[in-house]
């Protein structure tokens, strides 16, 4: 109990002291990095969407003629079956 505990009184008037939760900070971190990927992956189906793959994939290839920063963003613009399946769902939506 060095993290500290709490105290609560039971349905018989029992006083049970339970040690606190420590929380774990590896949860917060892959909560983010999961938020993060769908926000990435829900951009580029709504890109996707919005403009028609064929334009996207235009200016996916303007960008892999690019510096090397482009290159690397084109890579992973690319369209991939995730992207293609947020599409598929969310295409009727946007047009």
């Amino acid at each position: 109990m060095t993290h500290g505990y709490s105290t609560k009184v039971g349905k018989d008037g029992l006083i049970v002291a339970k040690p606190r939760r420590r929380r774990v900070r590896g949860v917060s971190a892959v909560r983010l990095l999961l938020l993060v990927a769908v926000g990435f992956f829900g951009f580029k189906a709504f890109t996707l969407a919005a403009v028609g793959p064929i334009t996207y994939n235009e200016r996916v290839a303007k960008l892999e003629s690019g510096t090397i920063i482009e290159k690397v963003g084109a890579k992973a613009l690319k369209i991939d079956p995730v992207t293609e399946a947020v599409v598929g769902s969310i295409s009727p939506v946007v047009r």
